[in-house]
């Protein structure tokens, strides 16, 4: 799912190295917002924001990791407060079969919704990306913005990304 990602990030702005990313929601068990900040860390220049309810933040691990590789972390509970700054943001859905539970509609909590209201606040050419499937975190008006690549680029650059892995490891050779 990383490597999709990167490349679907690199196709929209022809570079990796700079961009600013909101990962949000479940943070702590989600598996493809570990890894592709993972695989930012490799990237110079890069600002991580993570958006997340305290109880569902990214772990230390992470953190400590992106720390020791210069990238600028920096964690809210609140998307509209840098929908603005960010290039990309990279939507989750609550890990409930591994244990998250929190209401996305609680503000007490935070913010961490998708809907009309981001899509106002967010630059021109920014994305929005989810790895899918996707449970309420994003409402249904987002699909038709040009920035929701979740549906469109992001699918196709996953149909890319596995036949150029299946090509390397089957047929190195070709």
């Amino acid at each position: 799912q990383a490597l999709l990602d990167i490349y679907t990030i690199y196709k929209k702005f022809g570079k990796i190295d700079g961009i600013s990313i909101a990962m949000v929601g479940d943070l702590m068990n989600g598996r493809t917002v570990r890894s592709l900040s993972y695989l930012l860390g490799k990237f110079d220049n890069i600002k991580i924001y993570f958006v997340s309810p305290l109880c569902a933040a990214m772990k230390i691990d992470i953190k400590n990791y992106l720390k020791k590789h210069g990238v600028v972390v920096s964690e809210v509970n609140n998307l509209r407060l840098i929908a603005s700054e960010v290039n990309v943001i990279y939507q989750t859905r609550t890990q409930t079969e591994r244990g998250t539970s929190f209401n996305r509609n609680d503000h007490g909590l935070g913010y961490f919704i998708i809907d009309k209201t981001i899509l106002g606040l967010m630059k021109k050419d920014a994305i929005i990306m989810h790895p899918l499937p996707r449970v309420g975190e994003i409402t249904p008006e987002v699909d038709d913005d040009l920035r929701a690549v979740y549906l469109t680029d992001q699918i196709k650059s996953g149909l890319y990304t596995r036949m150029a892995l299946l090509k390397m490891i089957l047929a190195p050779e070709m």
